[in-house]
């Protein structure tokens, strides 16, 4: 499933309703499930449209930093409606790119993902805790029961 869309794409999505309650722990099961099997100690937060925090579970022994890490993930990709991800690869980029570094409302790391339904925006997760990729597949994970779940 497509949890974004492309820069390159043309289309753009929208904000539909909020995440539920029900939905986040779905989702937070997944991901915790997906990080429990690699012994990842993570933070996974799940917020709403509105960038606002509706669940957070801290994994033992997981650092403390993480825990705001991976909120800001989630509010990036809640709040620009793509992976955070793609931030961290115009940083990459260097050059004009660069001018990213300057928005305060923005975490260029990857590990923070925007969560779909129907093609709307219903909020986002975040994960922080180990690298960067590992964040990304822990997210991905429970983006992935959403788009399984009936």
């Amino acid at each position: 499933m497509t949890h974004f869309v492309s820069t390159n794409n043309q289309s753009i999505l929208e904000y539909g309703v909020n995440i539920t309650l029900e939905q986040a722990k779905m989702i937070m099961t997944a991901a915790e499930k997906e990080a429990a099997a690699h012994h990842w100690p993570v933070a996974i937060a799940i917020v709403d449209t509105g960038a606002r925090l509706v669940m957070l579970h801290k994994m033992d022994h997981t650092q403390i930093g993480s825990i705001l890490v991976a909120q800001q993930k989630a509010e990036t990709a809640a709040s620009f409606k793509r992976p955070s991800k793609i931030f961290e690869d115009a940083i990459a980029q260097g050059g004009v790119k660069l001018r990213t570094l300057g928005m305060s409302n923005v975490t260029p790391l990857e590990g923070g993902i925007p969560l779909v339904i129907g093609g709307k925006v219903i909020g986002a997760i975040g994960v922080s805790g180990v690298q960067s990729q590992q964040d990304a597949q822990v997210a991905e994970a429970g983006a992935s029961a959403l788009s399984a779940s009936p």
